[in-house]
């Protein structure tokens, strides 16, 4: 079984970061994309406090400039999802679709994973019309959508999707949590409506296959699609009650490294989690070389 120096996992904006400055200092990481290129990054409408592109980039743009840097380098990219992360023998081991993996360093920058909305009941039938990320809608042209929520990303989502469709924001609360600016472009979009302090109940088939959401207040809405954006958590499922308890343990020696949204907490920025993933790449190369 072939020992890797560094195993990466996730290949959004840290993940990517750490593996092209690995690839610099000439370590060649395997990274294991468990969905896609570029993370949220396919959410994002419009990526502004990134340096070196005025007036912003959408987050789609973004993604493929980092393809095709990932194509330059030849990064080593294994489209599997991690099943299991564990620790035995000083390595680390990753059962991925049925095989394990192993290396001496592991760099986990998975990311987060959608908050869920654990008490709507969703009708089988309905399952087609509901998701938790925008990026799936991003095609639709003159539709209804609805979206939960009332952070940066709901305000984000339905900024994205008003160029080309009618978008409702439902706010559970009447506090507003999003970047004042994302509010001032919410407010000047004649394509988006706010309404605060409505729930949804229920969610019932509605005519012509769209939804129907019931609401308090005796609220009643018909749309196309329905999105929640009501926060996200560090995406760990891989990880296990017995390796958990060796985390710090394997931080402290240098061997471990959690970077970009999986350990940032409200802090998820793109550049954030770039500069995470360099600082990590950087510690790597100088542990490595120690080592030797």
């Amino acid at each position: 079984m072939k020992l890797e120096q560094v195993i990466i996992v996730g290949a959004g904006p840290a993940g990517l970061a750490t593996a092209l400055q690995l690839e610099r200092y000439g370590i060649k990481p395997l990274v294991l994309e468990m969905e896609r290129i570029g993370g949220l990054l396919h959410n994002a409408n419009l990526v502004e406090n990134y340096p070196g592109f005025p007036g912003g980039i959408p987050g789609f743009q973004l993604v493929q400039l980092f393809k095709q840097q990932v194509k330059d380098y030849e990064l080593n990219l294994l489209d599997s999802k991690l099943e299991k992360l564990e620790y035995s023998n000083g390595k680390f081991k990753f059962l991925v679709d049925g095989s394990i993996y192993q290396s001496l360093i592991a760099v986990i920058a998975s990311g987060t994973k959608p908050r869920r909305m654990e008490n709507l009941n969703i009708p089988e039938e309905l399952l087609g019309k509901f998701s938790y990320e925008v990026f799936p809608l991003l095609g639709e042209a003159g539709k209804q959508i609805a979206i939960i929520g009332a952070g940066d990303a709901a305000f984000d989502y339905a900024l994205n999707l008003a160029k080309r469709n009618k978008v409702m924001i439902l706010n559970r609360g009447s506090e507003i949590s999003c970047l004042p600016l994302l509010w001032e472009r919410t407010e000047a979009e004649d394509n988006i409506q706010y309404h605060p302090q409505t729930s949804v109940l229920r969610l019932s088939p509605g005519p012509a296959g769209r939804i129907t959401l019931a609401c308090n207040n005796s609220k009643t809405f018909i749309v196309d699609h329905l999105i929640a954006a009501i926060g996200r958590d560090p995406n760990l499922d891989f990880v296990s009650g017995q390796f958990s308890k060796k985390v710090i343990k394997l931080e402290n020696s240098g061997m471990l490294y959690f970077v970009g949204d999986v350990a940032n907490g409200l802090y998820r920025q793109t550049a954030i989690a770039v500069g995470d993933g360099i600082l990590a790449a950087m510690k790597i190369y100088k542990f490595l070389k120690e080592k030797v």
